[in-house]
Order: C-alpha cells, then sequence, then structure tokens
C-alpha cells in the first residue's frame, strides 16, 4: 500500500529527524518535511497531533508516530504494510 499523505515535523540540528530524513531518502520516499521551530501552525498541529512537542514526529494518512529513530520507524512502516517506495 502507498500512502497517499506524509508529513513529518522536524526540528533543525536535531539528529533523530536528520536520521529519519535520511531514511525516507534512501528508499525515495516524498514526504511534505514541517520545521517547527520556525512554523508555529506546524508545531500547534504536531503538539495537537501528538500530544509533546518533541520531534521528530509523523503522519501517515492520519496515522502517527512520535518521538522516534529510524529503527523505530522501519518497524512502523513495516507493520502498517507501507511499501518501501511512495
Amino acid at each position: 500500500m502507498k500512502p497517499r499523505s506524509i508529513r513529518l515535523f522536524i526540528k533543525p540540528y536535531c539528529g533523530w529527524c536528520e536520521e529519519v530524513q535520511d531514511w525516507f531518502a534512501e528508499r525515495g520516499i516524498a514526504h511534505e518535511t514541517l520545521d517547527v521551530t520556525r512554523n508555529a501552525a506546524a508545531r500547534a498541529e504536531m503538539w495537537e497531533l501528538t500530544g509533546q512537542s518533541r520531534a521528530p514526529s509523523l503522519d501517515v494518512d492520519g496515522e502517527i508516530l512520535a518521538d522516534f529513530g529510524a529503527d523505530e520507524l522501519e518497524a512502523w512502516w513495516r507493520e502498517r504494510g507501507f511499501e518501501p517506495r511512495a
């Protein structure tokens, strides 16, 4: 199954955020990146979706994963049956 919408909420200089962006790039997965330090609306939305202010946070077709690294993302991605390439 291919996700329709992939939105990644990040903070600059966040090692986990960079790791996750690399994970997407290595797999050719297109996604929208939202910097929550520069975008107050994105920060508020991340808080509303996750109940926290930690990054990275991910919204894939309404499925939420918050405060994670690439290892957790890999398992989460597979559990949902998403194809490795979008």
